[in-house]
């Protein structure tokens, strides 16, 4: 059985976190460099194609000039925005 990697939880993160990256203004290849990782390492889990392991996104928040904490906090309220549409309208 293939595992799917775009649950709604999984696009929320992918998205959030291509949004913050672009809100520092910052490039793939720029926090590529700043990890010292190969730009198509970016790619691979923006996409969905690799996860990243906890301590992995630490590093890629700090690249993109956030902490885990507020990435986090942005995932949850997306969340709840997405399971109670009611509650926002």
């Amino acid at each position: 059985m293939e595992k799917n990697l775009h649950t709604e939880r999984q696009r929320v993160f992918l998205t959030l976190l291509r949004e913050c990256r672009e809100r520092s203004n910052l490039r793939q290849a720029d926090v590529a460099e700043r990890l010292k990782k190969p730009q198509s390492f970016l790619s691979k889990y923006e996409s969905g194609e690799r996860w990243l392991e906890v301590l992995e996104q630490l590093d890629v928040c700090e690249a993109i000039d956030t902490t885990l904490t507020a990435f986090v906090r942005k995932i949850e309220k997306r969340l709840e925005a997405i399971q109670s549409p009611k509650a926002n309208g």
